[in-house]
C-alpha cells in the first residue's frame, strides 16, 4: 500500500535490530514490534502481499506515524518491545487477557528463621517462591495444613530467643517459638528446608523422613512426639493426594497449548513440579485474528513469563515458537540455568501436549457458547427471558448495569458501569469512576458512592430535572437490571442507595464469584443459574466485562501516577519531553540507566535538560 506520506521516515529506517512502534493520528500505540532488522521489517507491512491479511491491511490504514528505537542486541530488543507492550497494551498486538497476579508462597530464605506466606509480588530479594497457584482459596488451606506439618513463623517479631512468651501458634503446635529460644537456627531451618523440598514436590523424601521420625521417638518411649508426628503424616498424606504424578522424568515442566476460533484464541496451562500436576489456568488471548500459530505462542510465553516468578526447566509446546532460540535466551537468563521449548512427537510428554490441547478447545468451546448471545438473536432472546423468569424480574432485563470496584491494596480505588442492552455490550454508555476519601480497601464504600453518584442522576432525570428536548445519557436511563459484583453484603449497600434516593423500583441483583451465586433483595436464599444456561452466561459475561474495564481504569490511573511522580516533577520536563523520553527508552528503568549523554540525544530534549533529569532520578 503505497503511504507517500510515511515515505521520509519508511526512507530512514535503519538496518539495526531493534523496537518499532505504530502510532494513530491521536498519539496512541496501535502496535508494538521488534526485528533484527528495523528497515527490512516495518517496510515489509507496506508490501502488497502483506496487504492480503485484513489485519495488516486495517493497521497500516489507521497508521499516522512511526516511531523506532535501535538496540545493541536482538535480546535488548525482546525486552524493550515486552516493556512497550506491557506498558501502552497496543490493539494491533496479541495481548493475554489477565487482570491478576497469581498468588505465591514465599519463603524468606536470606533470613536467619525464614518466614513464610502468601504473597502475589514475586521480586528477586533472596527469598524462594513456590507456586504460581490458579486458586488462592486451595493455596491458603494448603497453608494451614503444612503448618501442622512444618510449624513455620509467619510473625513480625526479631527472632533473638530471648522473648519471654511465644505466641499462641506455639500453644497450638503450629511454631517451633525460635523466638523464645525453643530451637535453634539451624533445627528451625532443617524443618523450613524440608518444607520447601515438599513444596517442590519431594513429598516422598519428607514422608519418609517424618515416618523415620515417628519410629524413633516411639522406641524411645516418647510417645506424645511421636502421636504428633503421627497426626503430621496424616496432615502430609491429605495435601499429597491431590497432587498426582504425571511425568515419570520427576522435572519441572509447564505445558502450554493454545485454540483458537473465528480470530479468538485461548492458552492453556499445565503446572508440572518434580513430575506432578500442582495446576491448570485459561488465558484468553485478544488481537489473535489473522495471527499465524507460531507467533500466538511465543506472544503469550513471553507476557505470562514476564509476569511469572519461577521458570520451569522445560517448556512443553504443540509446535515450533516463534523467536524460540531468543526466548530461551531471555528465559534462561531469568530463571539462571538452561531453559529449553520442547516439540515432542513421542513418549509421556506428547500425552501431556494432547491433554492440554483437548482442554483448551473444551474452553474455548464454552466460552464460544457463553459468548455467543452477543451475536446470536435467538440465544440473546433466550438468555433475556431467562434471566426475567429465574430472577423474578419485573420486565424483561434488556439493558442490564453492571457495577464493580478495583483498588490496589487500598490506593487508586475506582468503580466500572458497564452496559449491555439486547445482551451485547453497549459501549458509549460505559462509565469510570474514581472514588475518594476512602481509607484502605474498602469495597463497600466504593460501591456506595458509585452508586449514589450514578442513581442521583436517575433520579434528577423522574424529577424532571434535566432541560426539556435533551436526549437522555447513560445515567438518565432506566436500567431493567442493576447487578454488582459481590455478594450479600455489596447487595445491602445497593439497596441502602436505593432506598435512601426512593428509588426500590429500580431491580437488583448480586453476582457472588464463588458458585457463582445470585443474590435478590427480599430472599434469604440465593439463586443458582443452571451451569449450561443463557442467563448464566449473560451475567458472567456483564460482570466480568465490569471487571476488565475497572483494572484497565485502576492501570491507567497507577501509571499515569507512577509518571507523575517521577518525571513530571523535574523541572523543565513537561508533557512533550516526557513523551520524548518515554518513547525512545521505553521505560522509567530505562531513563534512570541512561547517561546525561544519551539522555541529550533524545528529540526536545537539552544538555541541562538531561542533567536535571539525571539528578533527579
Amino acid at each position: 500500500m503505497e503511504r507517500p506520506d510515511l515515505k521520509p521516515t519508511l526512507d530512514s529506517l535503519p538496518k539495526q535490530p531493534g523496537v518499532y512502534q505504530y502510532f494513530d493520528a491521536e498519539g496512541d500505540v496501535l502496535y508494538v514490534g521488534k526485528a533484527i532488522n528495523l528497515r527490512n521489517r516495518v517496510r515489509s507491512y507496506f508490501h502488497t502481499s502483506a496487504q492480503r491479511n485484513h489485519k495488516v491491511s486495517t493497521l497500516v490504514k489507521n497508521m499516522a506515524s512511526i516511531e523506532w528505537i535501535v538496540t545493541a542486541s536482538e535480546l535488548e530488543a525482546l525486552l524493550l518491545e515486552m516493556n512497550l507492550i506491557k506498558r501502552h497494551r497496543p490493539r494491533f498486538n496479541v495481548l493475554m487477557r489477565d487482570d491478576k497476579r497469581y498468588p505465591y508462597i514465599k519463603v524468606t530464605w536470606r533470613d536467619d528463621f525464614p518466614k513464610v506466606y502468601a504473597t502475589r509480588k514475586a521480586i528477586r530479594d533472596g527469598s524462594r517462591y513456590f507456586g504460581p497457584y490458579t486458586s488462592a482459596a486451595a493455596m491458603h488451606e494448603s497453608l494451614h495444613t503444612l503448618r501442622k506439618i512444618f510449624p513455620y513463623l509467619d510473625c513480625d517479631r526479631t527472632i533473638t530467643g530471648t522473648d519471654d512468651r511465644a505466641c499462641l501458634y506455639h500453644d497450638l503446635g503450629q511454631c517451633l517459638a525460635p523466638c523464645i529460644g525453643a530451637v535453634d537456627r539451624a533445627t528451625y531451618r532443617d524443618m523450613i528446608d524440608r518444607l520447601c523440598r515438599f513444596l517442590e514436590g519431594e513429598s516422598g523424601t519428607v514422608v519418609r523422613a517424618l515416618e523415620a521420625q515417628m519410629r524413633d521417638l516411639a522406641e524411645r518411649q516418647e510417645f506424645e512426639l511421636a502421636a504428633r508426628a503421627r497426626d503430621r503424616l496424616e496432615a502430609l498424606a491429605k495435601v499429597v493426594e491431590h497432587q498426582r504424578v504425571i511425568a515419570p522424568s520427576l522435572a519441572d515442566q509447564d505445558v502450554i497449548a493454545v485454540a483458537r476460533e473465528d480470530g479468538a484464541a485461548v492458552a492453556q496451562v499445565f503446572f508440572v513440579r518434580n513430575g506432578k500436576m500442582m495446576g491448570r489456568e485459561t488465558f484468553q488471548l485478544d488481537g489473535a485474528a489473522e495471527v499465524p500459530d507460531d507467533e500466538i505462542l511465543a506472544e503469550f510465553i513471553k507476557q505470562f513469563y514476564d509476569e511469572t516468578a519461577r521458570v520451569p526447566g522445560e517448556i512443553i509446546v504443540p509446535e515450533h515458537v516463534a523467536e524460540s532460540s531468543i526466548i530461551e535466551r531471555w528465559l534462561a537468563d531469568k530463571r539462571g540455568t538452561r531453559v529449553k521449548l520442547a516439540v515432542p512427537k513421542l513418549g509421556h510428554k506428547k500425552a501431556l501436549i494432547d491433554v492440554a490441547v483437548e482442554n483448551a478447545r473444551e474452553t474455548m468451546r464454552v466460552l464460544r457458547a457463553a459468548h455467543a448471545v452477543e451475536s446470536d438473536g435467538g440465544q440473546a432472546r433466550e438468555a433475556i427471558d431467562s434471566l426475567h423468569a429465574q430472577l423474578g424480574l419485573p420486565r424483561p432485563p434488556r439493558r442490564i448495569e453492571c457495577f464493580d470496584v478495583s483498588n490496589l491494596q487500598g490506593t487508586h480505588t475506582v468503580g466500572s458501569m458497564i452496559v449491555f442492552e439486547d445482551a451485547a455490550p453497549l459501549r458509549a454508555d460505559y462509565r469510570h469512576f474514581r472514588l475518594r476519601g476512602i481509607e484502605g480497601p474498602d469495597d463497600y464504600e466504593a460501591m456506595r458512592q458509585m452508586l449514589d453518584r450514578r442513581m442521583r442522576r436517575l433520579r434528577r432525570h423522574r424529577d424532571g430535572e434535566v432541560p426539556d428536548g435533551a436526549a437522555p445519557g447513560a445515567f438518565e436511563r432506566e436500567p431493567d437490571l442493576v447487578l454488582v459484583d459481590g455478594g450479600k453484603g455489596q447487595l445491602g449497600v445497593a439497596m441502602a442507595v436505593l432506598a435512601e434516593l426512593g428509588l426500590d423500583d429500580v431491580p437488583l441483583a448480586a453476582l457472588a464469584k464463588r458458585h457463582e451465586m445470585i443474590f435478590r433483595p427480599g430472599s434469604r436464599d440465593p439463586i443458582h443459574l443452571p451451569r449450561d444456561s443463557q442467563a448464566l452466561f449473560l451475567v458472567q459475561r456483564a460482570r466480568d466485562e465490569a471487571h476488565r474495564f475497572a483494572i484497565t481504569y485502576n492501570r491507567k490511573l497507577r501509571s499515569r501516577s507512577a509518571l507523575s511522580s517521577s518525571l513530571d516533577a523535574i523541572p523543565g520536563i513537561g508533557p512533550k519531553r516526557r513523551r520524548a523520553l518515554l518513547t525512545h527508552f521505553g521505560s522509567l528503568d530505562h531513563i534512570r540507566a541512561a547517561s546525561v549523554d544519551q539522555l541529550a540525544e533524545v528529540s526536545g530534549m537539552t544538555r541541562l535538560a538531561a542533567e536535571q533529569v539525571k539528578a533527579y532520578l
